[in-house]
């Protein structure tokens, strides 16, 4: 076999389609865009956005807005009571030492203990947020859960001020 022998595999091409060529082509007379409007004039078939429904009101102004994205929403990374067993005993578990361990993935996010699994030694705990089982679970196992003080919030009409100093 030659360089000048090879050609495509069988059915891999397909034969360029001749628009608006006459009739004999197939595509002839409206070349496959149907009659009038505007997707049928020259230049106009790609500036129609594709949501676009011919001026009826579009599907995402007749469908009501619903809820809204809280601000102010925290977000915890989980950690289960059982994952801790990749610490030794005595060791301190907090934000960095979780991260350094890849239980969590962000060192600047919150962290929230969970409790699921069990807990066989007793840990120094310092974690953002806590549930009631996995307190109970590091508590009977002889460890501490810290969490961090309420942070204070101002009342509704209350003003910002900066202190002098």
């Amino acid at each position: 076999m030659k360089i000048g022998q090879l050609k495509p595999a069988r059915g891999a091409t397909h034969a360029k389609k001749r628009r608006g060529l006459g009739t004999a082509s197939g595509l002839g007379g409206t070349a496959g865009r149907g009659h009038k409007g505007q997707r049928a004039r020259a230049g106009k078939g790609a500036k129609v956005p594709r949501w676009f429904e011919g001026g009826q009101m579009p599907i995402q102004r007749r469908i009501p807005k619903r809820g809204f994205v809280n601000p102010s929403r925290v977000s915890f990374q989980v950690v289960n009571v059982g994952s801790l067993e990749r610490f030794s005993s005595g060791e301190a578990v907090n934000r960095e030492t979780l991260t350094a361990k890849r239980l969590v993935a962000r060192g600047d996010r919150p962290v929230k203990l969970l409790g699921e699994g069990e807990v066989k030694a007793a840990f120094q705990i310092t974690v953002d947020a806590a549930s009631a089982t996995a307190r109970a679970k590091v508590e009977a196992a002889g460890g501490t859960i810290t969490l961090p003080a309420p942070k204070t919030r101002r009342a509704r009409g209350e003003r910002k001020t900066r202190t002098q100093g």
